[in-house]
């Protein structure tokens, strides 16, 4: 009788941790860095998982929202660091809340559904249908801009090179001094879509504040991009805060030039879309392994200034701030 109730409590035990680590492959994925270390330090079985999942993502930074994965590379000995937490949204998004999951580096992970990229929208605007000469005519609403929500054309439009998503190798790879940047991983001829800078579009106010929070920690590297457009009527200037340090895309890698780099910044407006967005494109031919670099903006001296390790000829030693 007694051999019984063992042989059962066996079972249901062996039954009972298959069925903890098959719910591990699922929930493990949701877990940050810290919490999954925390996690396969508790047994064997579940430090392979761990491992798996810690693979998977160095694999791909963008979860499967991009079309071409973007491994992380690090090629720095000794460093533990094998790749940078954030959520990735592929382009412009609202604030989420602060407890907001996003699963990452599951062995079946299916690609989620984008962000709606025209989450912005303009009532009652006309896109390329209204055109009787078709998408792209003398006419057509959209010549000066991107097709948009009020378009019926599809992806595939010659005229929504910027909406397609990553369609460039690229990889990013850590630097002793720089830290984390992206790099080519083939050749980009002059003039190619690289990305768009995604994240959570603040309001001025908003941008301020966390401007200040981030320069209150010494180790965190923000990723907030302020950017300024003088419009062509009258003294007016646009502002768009764009901060892809808790939520963004692969763009939130993108080292800073002081002279200019080899991307490209352009404002792009699509037919219908409330706001603009700031896209990429290569400036110059960009060869395979070169870094992708940007101006953040002209230089001004100010307290607590970050260095720049950009190394170009004109170097002015430290990083564009928030107030330029």
């Amino acid at each position: 009788m007694e051999e019984g109730q063992q042989y059962r409590r066996k079972t249901n035990d062996r039954r009972s941790g298959e069925a903890l680590f098959r719910c591990a492959a699922i929930f493990l994925p949701y877990l940050n860095p810290a919490e999954l270390f925390c996690v396969s330090s508790t047994c064997k079985t579940l430090y392979q998982i761990s491992k798996n999942v810690t693979s998977r993502r160095t694999s791909d930074v963008s979860r499967g929202f991009e079309k071409l994965p973007v491994p992380f590379h690090n090629p720095i000995s000794g460093d533990p660091q094998p790749y940078s937490y954030f959520l990735y949204t592929p382009t412009q998004t609202l604030r989420t809340p602060p407890d907001f999951r996003q699963p990452w580096g599951s062995d079946h992970e299916a690609r989620s559904d984008p962000s709606d990229p025209f989450l912005f929208r303009v009532d009652g605007a006309r896109g390329c249908e209204s055109c009787s000469n078709g998408c792209g005519g003398d006419n057509c609403p959209c010549s000066n801009l991107e097709c948009g929500p009020s378009c019926t054309c599809d992806s595939g439009c010659v005229n929504r090179v910027t909406q397609c998503g990553v369609n460039v190798r690229l990889k990013i790879t850590k630097d002793k001094k720089k830290g984390w940047g992206l790099y080519a991983a083939e050749f980009i001829p002059g003039g190619r879509f690289v990305c768009e800078y995604a994240g959570e579009v603040l309001s001025s106010k908003e941008a301020k504040e966390r401007q200040q929070k981030y320069d209150e920690v010494a180790r965190l590297t923000p990723a907030l991009l302020v950017v300024k457009e003088h419009l062509p009527f009258g003294n007016t200037c646009m502002r768009m805060n764009i901060d892809a340090t808790r939520i963004g895309n692969i763009a939130r890698f993108i080292n800073h030039s002081c002279d200019g780099g080899n991307l490209h910044t352009l404002i792009v407006r699509s037919s219908g879309a409330l706001l603009p967005r700031v896209c990429f494109f290569a400036s110059t031919d960009i060869e395979e392994n070169e870094e992708l670099t940007f101006s953040y903006g002209d230089v001004r001296l100010r307290p607590n200034a970050r260095p720049c390790f950009c190394a170009a000829a004109a170097c002015a030693g430290i990083l564009p701030s928030e107030d330029t």
